[in-house]
């Protein structure tokens, strides 16, 4: 993994997608018998409910250094700078990935069966 000296001391953690284990020979391949429980690690429905916790707090973050750049609280006005901007970010990205979800459900339920 790539690491920015400095970066860490500010709090910024990079993301690390999971990683989706292969599924071992002999237990079924894809679609087989076996090949759901042969597959472990966190589901769709909680790697989205995690990803959208990781935004909130993001938000969260970039506003109460909003707040306290306002009141005069903040010592280092770019540490706001740093944290709305990657708050913008996160959000066109979470924005992005439901346009395209939203985008293959109509795809899929516009094919003939």
């Amino acid at each position: 993994m790539m690491s920015v000296s400095g970066i860490e001391a500010m709090g910024f953690t990079p993301y690390v997608a999971p990683q989706v284990p292969s599924t071992p020979a002999g237990s079924g391949g894809v679609g087989g018998a076996g090949s759901a429980a042969g597959v472990q690690g966190a589901s769709f429905g909680d790697l989205v409910l995690d990803g959208l916790d990781r935004l909130e707090g993001v938000q969260d973050r970039s506003d109460q250094l909003a707040v306290k750049a306002a009141t005069g609280d903040l010592q280092n006005l770019h540490d706001y700078t740093i944290a709305a901007t990657e708050a913008t970010v996160t959000t066109q990205m979470t924005v992005a990935v439901r346009n395209k979800a939203v985008e293959a459900f109509t795809e899929i339920m516009r094919m003939q069966v």
